[in-house]
């Protein structure tokens, strides 16, 4: 063990990066950017730790303390004028106790991130539409929108997609990492039980064409992906996705998906996740779909999350040296540009739920990206566009009566 621990650190301390300095002039143009455009984040986890007891969005954490990477100071501090608040379920029974137990959870998670902007009206304030991101951006404040990732806490009524739609939510990421009662996802340990989107999944699509939910497509599996987009009459979202030709993995976007994507008008959003990001060893890949795999389907106690966390925690330990970087994050930006243009690709951390990579931590780092994003020559246009941009085009397009 005393091996593996000094192997590990030296490991962690190869890995550290050194960030340009102030007076480096990439940094100097960068920040000058990064301060003019409007920055937005499409998927951040950060409900997952205002669950959690004591934990204060309001109140600027340490990332190495409490795993926390978003805050609304830290927002502030790196310049990450908006971001999507994920309501987060994970897959569990397709019963009806079980969509109960999914629907109590995410309304938990829409009341705590209203209650922490009613609590904080100075430093943030809902966002709905990207009139509002402007607006709230002006006046100095950080815009909290609110998606939801898994389509789980709709169960079966599709009521429901009204009563999220009234509290904020304007995208839903059909499935996750399991299928559900709306279709197959791409991860699902079990394979496909529909063969795409189910017969209820059908309408949920075009009754959030109507409402004005974006539809999200990251998670689901390609024969759910190609259902979607052809239903869909607005342009669709992947909200956290990556590419698969630089990185094979189900979760990820093949090039055809990207161009379909694109020919929609919708937009494929970077996440921050290592793993999606350069391929990880197969004992790596093997470790993390175990403990992934352990929670599916099931309504998981404290302590069970306790030791999944613990366990996860350690793999990324021992894995450390397979961990991804900034570079490799645009790397996938490039491929999506030259595939389809500027207009067709963002960024969706993933902060909070196991996105991060060397060179950006957390949210307070995020204008080293765009530091990268200056030094591959991208121009301060297509900068705007990346980050927030593309974004609030689609989602001034998504209310299709």
């Amino acid at each position: 063990m005393l091996s593996l621990f000094f192997s590990t650190l030296l490991t962690l301390n190869a890995l550290v990066i050194q960030v340009s300095g102030p007076d480096d002039p990439i940094a100097k143009k960068a920040r000058k950017i990064h301060q003019r455009v409007l920055t937005l984040d499409t998927h951040a986890d950060a409900p997952i730790m205002m669950q959690k007891p004591g934990f204060d969005v309001g109140v600027s954490h340490d990332t190495k303390k409490d795993g926390s990477q978003i805050d609304f100071p830290r927002m502030k501090k790196g310049g990450m004028d908006a971001m999507f608040f994920a309501v987060y379920t994970a897959q569990g029974p397709r019963t009806d106790s079980g969509h109960a137990e999914a629907k109590r959870n995410a309304l938990n998670q829409f009341d705590l991130v209203h209650q922490a902007l009613k609590k904080y009206p100075d430093l943030a304030e809902l966002a709905t539409s990207p009139a509002d991101a402007y607006r709230i951006q002006k006046a100095g404040k950080r815009a909290v929108f609110i998606g939801m990732e898994n389509g789980y806490p709709i169960g079966k009524d599709l009521s429901m997609l009204k009563t999220y739609y009234d509290l904020g939510c304007r995208y839903i990421t059909l499935t996750h990492f399991a299928n559900n009662l709306i279709g197959d996802s791409s991860t699902d340990p079990d394979g496909p039980i529909y063969g795409g989107l189910s017969d209820f999944g059908k309408q949920v699509v075009p009754e959030m064409n109507r409402l004005g939910i974006l539809i999200d497509v990251s998670h689901v599996a390609d024969s759910t992906f190609y259902d979607a987009l052809a239903l869909s009459k607005a342009p669709v979202i992947a909200s956290h996705s990556n590419c698969r030709a630089l990185c094979d993995f189900p979760r990820n976007m093949t090039d055809d998906m990207i161009k379909a994507i694109a020919a929609k008008g919708g937009v494929v959003q970077v996440n921050f996740v290592s793993d999606y990001l350069k391929k990880p060893s197969d004992a790596h890949r093997a470790a993390k779909t175990k403990i992934r795999m352990a929670g599916v389907g099931k309504i998981l106690s404290g302590d069970m999350k306790a030791r999944l966390e613990a366990q996860s925690d350690s793999v990324a330990k021992v894995y450390a040296s397979e961990r991804a970087s900034l570079s490799d994050i645009v790397d996938h930006i490039d491929h999506i540009v030259k595939l389809v243009g500027i207009d067709h690709v963002g960024i969706g951390s993933d902060f909070d739920g196991g996105g991060g990579v060397n060179g950006l931590e957390d949210v307070s780092e995020i204008e080293n990206l765009t530091a990268e994003l200056v030094r591959r020559k991208y121009s301060e246009a297509d900068i705007a566009k990346i980050w927030g941009g593309n974004l609030l085009r689609v989602l001034g397009q998504a209310k299709v009566q």
